[in-house]
């Protein structure tokens, strides 16, 4: 009898337990792959001439809606947004300049990196910063939710300098800030230094940031492991194919990073 109760319970449990999260059917069933990007993050992510999503970012949800044989449907987000719209469903996948910090990884889920960036800063013309000691007592902005926001606040706490930071809700207003001398300078990631500084006459290229090297990676759901294993795989298949670094010649230019830490298997 007590066996019979035990197999009931065990039967019981296996029926009525919740189904787990599996993106890629549901993608693949849906037919389209609602792929979130940062438009205002030139030459990764921007809008063309035509007002069309266009960058590297954008190329990358195009070629991993063409490897499921689905449409792309890109959702434009704000940068404290590439987080919340995984956790409530609402995006598939982010591609966007997501460093792979072990906080955020109690959140979302992260895939191996498919891009690697610096901090570096654009300064106003008349802002007298050459180097990072030069901006001791300026006016600093950054994008808020952002690795560079962070980073820069732990600095500012350690100079006594809160007060002068700035957090817009997006790299094109602290942009706009330091081309208008509200701030003295932006902190963004070096491929957005050259198509700033040609947008603006009166932005220069500023001083590379101290903290370390930033591993970005593509965005899933933490508890969706078949998800995840298919994103590193589509990233393998990137570089392998020449794809990654033909992406990076055209929008960033040069050879594109090399994505592995030495003594790390990937």
């Amino acid at each position: 009898m007590l066996k019979k109760l035990v197999a009931l319970a065990a039967f019981t449990t296996f029926t009525t337990a919740p189904a787990m999260a599996d993106t890629l059917d549901d993608v693949v069933d849906r037919g389209t792959l609602r792929c979130g990007v940062v438009l205002d993050f030139p030459p990764i992510g921007y809008r063309d001439a035509n007002n069309e999503p266009a960058g590297f970012d954008v190329d990358y949800c195009n070629d991993l809606a063409a490897a499921l044989e689905v449409e792309a449907e890109i959702l434009p987000l704000t940068w404290a947004e590439r987080l919340p719209v995984i956790v409530t469903g609402r995006a598939d996948v982010v591609f966007g300049a997501t460093s792979d910090s072990l906080e955020r990884a109690r959140t979302v889920g992260f895939s191996i990196p498919y891009a690697i960036y610096y901090a570096q800063g654009v300064v106003n013309a008349d802002s007298g910063i050459e180097t990072f000691e030069d901006i001791r007592g300026k006016r600093v902005a950054a994008a808020i939710g952002t690795v560079p926001e962070q980073e820069w606040l732990k600095i500012a706490a350690e100079w006594g300098e809160e007060g002068n930071y700035q957090g817009y809700q997006s790299e094109n207003e602290v942009f706009l800030a330091v081309a208008q001398g509200k701030a003295d300078i932006g902190i963004t990631t070096n491929t957005a230094v050259l198509p700033i500084t040609q947008q603006y006459e009166t932005v220069a290229a500023g001083p590379r940031m101290p903290w370390t090297t930033d591993y970005t990676s593509v965005v899933g759901k933490r508890q969706d492991v078949t998800w995840l294993n298919f994103l590193n795989l589509f990233v393998t298949y990137q570089v392998r194919s020449g794809r990654y670094q033909e992406l990076w010649g055209k929008y960033v230019g040069g050879e594109a990073p090399e994505l592995r830490i030495p003594g790390v298997m990937y």
